[in-house]
């Protein structure tokens, strides 16, 4: 999937596990966990204070049990094989839902924000400024958290490939937000492919 043409084919998909209750979740593959993590780390971008509020979130979601703290969020995260430190497993599905919840409902948080980086009304000026805060920040943590050695960062951090995967990621963001959010997004971590 890519672009505008992924998200409706997301959009559009029937999300056969939301849909039946007694048919039993798979847990995240490997490109999903690898995506959704990239989706938390723009809203990291979005937010200065981001870890922080995914704390507070899950907190507020009752997933203090989950996630009682930053380090114990930060473990089911470094499941993304494109991480410094990586940690291998599958992650219960529970907590990748979990993880998913934190981030829709963030994604409503943050929902005018997604909105003025992807509106086309703005005058050009004024949305090529907010793009370049967004990748600035989003890059910066990228070179942080993530293993440059690995292809998925290298084609990230490419000031031409990345810009479109990180529109892909904004898109996504966008997706998570409102009625249905967590339907649509997870089956499209589902589908995730390379």
């Amino acid at each position: 999937m890519d672009g505008a043409a992924g998200i409706i084919a997301v959009m559009a998909k029937d999300t056969s596990e939301a849909a039946n209750p007694d048919r039993p979740s798979r847990p995240l593959p490997r490109r999903g966990l690898e995506r959704l993590d990239l989706m938390l780390l723009c809203m990291e971008a979005l937010d200065l204070n981001g870890g922080e509020a995914m704390v507070w979130m899950s907190e507020q979601l009752g997933y203090g049990g989950l996630f009682p703290n930053r380090v114990e969020l930060w473990k089911r995260r470094c499941h993304n094989p494109l991480r410094r430190t990586c940690r291998r497993g599958e992650v219960p599905v529970d907590e990748t839902d979990a993880l998913i919840r934190i981030l829709c409902v963030m994604a409503d948080r943050l929902y005018p924000m997604l909105r003025s980086l992807l509106s086309s009304s703005e005058p050009e000026a004024v949305a090529s400024e907010r793009w370049a805060l967004f990748q600035g920040r989003l890059l910066e943590l990228v070179q942080e958290r993530m293993n440059p050695r690995r292809s998925g960062v290298q084609k990230l951090l490419d000031p031409t490939d990345g810009a479109a995967q990180r529109l892909q990621l904004v898109q996504g963001l966008s997706l998570c937000a409102g009625h249905g959010g967590f339907e649509r997004i997870k089956a499209s971590l589902m589908d995730a492919v390379a």
